[in-house]
């Protein structure tokens, strides 16, 4: 077998830049590197490493793949590729950065790395809640990066908004996020388990991407997810422990006429036949998984008043 030095030696057929992304979307594909955190396909991911490690920009004309490298640009595209191809780093690990739409977030393996359906979805909560008063309230539940909080905030741009998280580190990452957005006065951090540690307040929106990965899948992933902070994946035995939780506290936390929205993943079926009373609205994406769900208020349960005070541990 190869040594890792070997693999990744500077033949002269990669001297463009050209060179350099064809040969990188056949390792991509010999390799079997797992897509979907930063790009859908290998050619857009590898592109998008090449330009971000050359300093070039993400919209650079077709023709800089002409471009002959230097010495100095053919050694940093070498070692950032070995980190992508021969160590499996996520990319937006490597360049500390990912996009929701024209929106850009910090993000580093304290967090997991920003992706969501809800991309689609928060531009359609005014049809949503077509009849409504105005979003006076609105909290992201499980926000990791703080992506989605930071994109309510965007959206309301009169509402508070709360993002919570039981973990500490990736808070720590939201804060930075929330304050290159210039939304730190408006966006409020929580280190909770789901509600248990936040002050009573009710919201108009609740949104939720939460951990769903049923815990025996997890040993199953790739190599990039498993860099991912597994508590941001982990949903337990069968994927609804968060859920279950959020769904048990969100009628105490939701204004008479909110909406709880919930991204499962593949868990449609699973949230059906466990919670077969709700009345799920299951609410249209483009590539047709339809995995966001919409709850009213109205039609939750009624909830004895919010457990406060408890930290997570």
């Amino acid at each position: 077998m190869r040594s890792r030095k070997e693999i990744l030696r500077s033949p002269t057929h990669r001297a463009t830049l050209g060179g350099w992304l064809d040969w990188a979307e056949r390792e991509y594909a010999r390799r079997g590197l797992a897509l979907g955190q930063v790009a859908p396909s290998a050619h857009d991911e590898a592109l998008y490493l090449l330009l971000r490690t050359l300093g070039l920009p993400l919209d650079a004309r077709p023709e800089v793949l002409g471009r002959t490298l230097t010495p100095a640009e053919a050694a940093a595209v070498t070692a950032v590729l070995r980190r992508r191809l021969v160590d499996r780093v996520p990319a937006a690990y490597l360049t500390h950065e990912a996009f929701l739409g024209r929106h850009r977030f910090y993000v580093d393996p304290r967090a997991i790395i920003p992706r969501s359906y809800f991309l689609e979805i928060l531009p359609r909560l005014g049809r949503l809640r077509r009849g409504r008063g105005p979003v006076r309230r609105a909290a992201d539940v499980g926000t990791g990066s703080g992506c989605l909080a930071i994109l309510l905030a965007h959206q309301f741009p009169q509402a508070p908004i709360d993002a919570i998280d039981v973990s500490a580190a990736a808070l720590a990452v939201a804060r930075r996020n929330v304050a290159e957005h210039g939304v730190a006065g408006r966006v409020a951090l929580h280190r909770s388990d789901v509600f248990a540690s936040v002050p009573p307040a009710r919201y108009d929106v609740i949104v939720c991407n939460p951990p769903y990965e049923p815990s025996a899948l997890m040993k199953t992933l790739p190599p990039e997810f498993k860099r991912e902070p597994r508590l941001a994946l982990d949903g337990g035995r069968d994927g609804l422990a968060v859920i279950r939780r959020l769904l048990a506290q969100a009628p105490a936390r939701l204004a008479g006429d909110g909406l709880l929205l919930i991204e499962v993943g593949g868990l449609r079926p699973a949230m059906e036949l466990a919670f077969s009373p709700l009345r799920f609205r299951w609410l249209p994406t483009q590539d047709g998984t339809d995995c966001v769900c919409a709850l009213e208020a109205r039609d939750l349960p009624a909830a004895s008043p919010p457990a406060v005070g408890r930290r997570p541990r």
